[in-house]
């Protein structure tokens, strides 16, 4: 199957279409479906940016640690910070990160700050699928 000049390819996709690999019959068919698929990655470019920010912080073994703890109850700093053997400027670092990312929720009592998993169906799903799928 050879391809017109009508279509701008670039040199690896016209060997594709020309190597009789390709499934399809029709190279405009083919384009057209390349060109909304394109199309897609643009306009879902938003939420393709927050679920990396997502998986970026999740990406942090601390941060997995304080998620796994967090399941179990809510805590207060200090508890997580006595249980993973890490600084309070630490742990308030990595619970900023999951915080700002909707994972986690603060309650503050006086000068006690305690920690949960959010209340949100990203952050339950989220748990689920990292500590409770095997």
């Amino acid at each position: 199957m050879r391809i017109t000049e009508d279509f701008v390819l670039s040199d690896r996709l016209k060997r594709l279409i020309d190597s009789e690999l390709f499934v399809t019959q029709d190279a405009a068919e083919y384009i057209t479906g390349l060109r909304e698929l394109a199309e897609d990655i643009v306009r879902a470019r938003e939420t393709i940016r927050r679920k990396s920010r997502v998986f970026k912080a999740l990406s942090h073994p601390t941060r997995l640690k304080i998620l796994r703890l967090l399941s179990v109850r809510g805590m207060c700093v200090c508890e997580i910070m006595v249980i993973l053997n890490v600084t309070q400027p630490t742990t308030s670092h990595h619970l900023n990160i999951l915080k700002n990312m909707g994972l986690v929720e603060e309650r503050r009592e006086g000068k006690w700050v305690f920690y949960s998993i959010a209340d949100s169906k990203l952050s339950q799903n989220m748990i689920k699928l990292i500590f409770y799928n095997h």
